[in-house]
């Protein structure tokens, strides 16, 4: 039952840090002359503060001009990959999230 206990709570803080993580990155990337890789640098720093290394992260579009309109941040990963132990509960489990923020317009 601990560990049982112990697997759900982790989940549930890598849920709410990769919805912190898509705020932060989206953030990064709304403002002018920011490029995709500094968004990506940005979220994989949040997810890196619970210990969550292989997860996959994509900003939309791929590179950035004063003229595009918006930025989407893309989080995926499997929970088999991050958990201590394999779980029956959250076997072949992942988490797919993305988020979209308006970007900044340069005049």
């Amino acid at each position: 039952m601990f560990f049982a206990a112990l697997e759900f709570s982790r989940v549930s803080m890598f849920r709410h840090t990769v919805e912190h993580a898509l705020y932060e990155g989206a953030r990064a990337g709304i403002v002018p002359g920011t490029t995709a890789n500094d968004v990506v640098n940005r979220t994989q720093a949040i997810l890196r503060t619970v210990g969550i290394h292989r997860a996959t992260v994509d900003c939309i579009p791929a590179v950035l001009t004063n003229t595009t309109p918006t930025v989407t941040v893309r989080i995926r990963m499997a929970l088999d990959q991050e958990l201590f132990a394999a779980s029956y509960f959250f076997r072949g489990k992942s988490i797919d999230r993305s988020f979209e923020m308006q970007r900044e317009v340069v005049r």
